[in-house]
Order: C-alpha cells, then sequence, then structure tokens
C-alpha cells in the first residue's frame, strides 16, 4: 500500500501564517501537522511508501522537512509544478499527477494534509480489510449548524454508502466525511476516468461522491476528533485544546 498525503494548497484563508509557509508545517503543540499524520501512518505495515505532494512555491520547505522526519516507511516528496491559487491542479488533480508520475498500481491511502486527528489510523485500516472495499471515514456531527460546510454521507445497517454530497445545501444526515480515504488497487485507474468526464478535480471528497456510484464503498465511524484546519479560527482552536 501506498500513502498519499495531499499538501499543495495554498491555504489563503490562513494568511499571513501561510503566506511563506505551508499548512501542513504549521505546529501544533510543537509539531507539524504532518508529522502527527506521518506518525499514525507509520502504524499500518503494509504502508512501504509515503508520497507528499505539493507545490513548486513550498517544495523547498518540504525539501528540509524531509531531511527532519523519521518515518518506518521511505518519503518522497513531489512538486506538482503548480506556483499560485490560480493554477493548482486541486486535490483529485494532484492525487491523479502522482497515479501517473509514480507509476502506482498498488492500494491507496490518501490523507488531505491539514488533518489533525486523535483516533487511531491503524482502526480505521483493519475496518477496511475487514470490509475488502473502498472505504471513507466518518462522524456523527452534532452542530447543525455546520453541517453544509462538509461532505455528508447517508450509510445503511452494515456502513455501506447509499450516497455522498459535497456541502449540500440541505443536509439529509448528520453524518460527516473527513479528507481521509482507503482505495482497492483496482479504484486507482478510476482517478483518471473521474477527471477525463470533466468532473470537479478540487476537493478530495468529491470523488467518492461519484465513486459510489460506480462500485461499493463503505464508511468507518470514528470515535475521537479530526479537525480540518482550514482558517485561522480552526487553527488558534486545536492549538488551544491540544497544547501541553
Amino acid at each position: 500500500m501506498k500513502a498519499i498525503i495531499l499538501a499543495a494548497g495554498y491555504a489563503t484563508r490562513l494568511y499571513p501564517l501561510t503566506k511563506d509557509k505551508p499548512k501542513a508545517l504549521l505546529d501544533i503543540n510543537h509539531k507539524p501537522i504532518i508529522n502527527y499524520i506521518v506518525e499514525q501512518i507509520d502504524t499500518i505495515d503494509a504502508v512501504d511508501e509515503i508520497y507528499v505532494v505539493t507545490n513548486h512555491k513550498f517544495i523547498k520547505a518540504f525539501d528540509t522537512w524531509q531531511n527532519e522526519i523519521v518515518s518506518r516507511a521511505k518519503i518522497t516528496v513531489l512538486d506538482d509544478g503548480t506556483t499560485a491559487e490560480e493554477n493548482r491542479k486541486g486535490a483529485i488533480g494532484d492525487i491523479a499527477f502522482l497515479i501517473d508520475k509514480m507509476n502506482i498500481d498498488d492500494e491507496l491511502l490518501v490523507i488531505a494534509g491539514d488533518n489533525f486527528f486523535t483516533y487511531p489510523l491503524k482502526d480505521y485500516y483493519d475496518f477496511y480489510r475487514q470490509k475488502d472495499s473502498d472505504c471513507v471515514c466518518v462522524k456523527i456531527w452534532q452542530d447543525e449548524k455546520t453541517l453544509r460546510n462538509f461532505g455528508i454521507a447517508l450509510l445503511d445497517e452494515q456502513s455501506k454508502v447509499l450516497e455522498i454530497e459535497e456541502k449540500p445545501e440541505n443536509p439529509k444526515s448528520n453524518t460527516v466525511v473527513f479528507a481521509t480515504y482507503f482505495y482497492k488497487k483496482d479504484t486507482v485507474p478510476l482517478f483518471a476516468k473521474y477527471l477525463s468526464q470533466g468532473n470537479n478535480p478540487d476537493a478530495p471528497g468529491n470523488f467518492p461522491a461519484w465513486l459510489y456510484q460506480q462500485k461499493e464503498v463503505y464508511a468507518y465511524t470514528f470515535e475521537g476528533e479530526c479537525y480540518d484546519i482550514g482558517t485561522l479560527q480552526s487553527y488558534e482552536e486545536v492549538q488551544r485544546l491540544f497544547q501541553k
């Protein structure tokens, strides 16, 4: 299995913090967000390589980080060649770019580089193995006012995905999808198919929202927290909650 950490965004909503520093390298309790992700990936023995896809603006910062990080799995950093918000590939575009560039023909773990989570990733992986199908991870969300900011899933009693809708105007459930995914080997070629049909290359959640209509997708409901750090307010909140 290969792991992909998506870190090619420009995080303009976090300016000035991210004007010259990638969001994934912002610290929480004196450690970069991406380090927590790598530590969790390292608990999954099946992952033999971690790919970090970034942009041309931040490639040097990630090269420096790569020389300092310690990981069981081999880490490879790739530059997607984009230079600004206006010409970025989008998360799904970056996944397809990396699959093609590295000729990936393996199972995939895909994680957004701005996700800070407290649940054991190994438990999610074990669920994926049990279901033997593509998987998303979800949490039951209590704040109904903010549901429209997320991807929303409808599930059956066996946790099979019946529907995923990205940022719906009228959410059909309070089951929120977060940006960590396990994909089977035979799903990897479907990223190119998705893009060839003219679908949205941006948010990573758009792909499983299309995929469940092609094949079975299951949802792992996690206990604990997962924060999508997209604004100064959310970053400050996580720092406050997890400072020691």
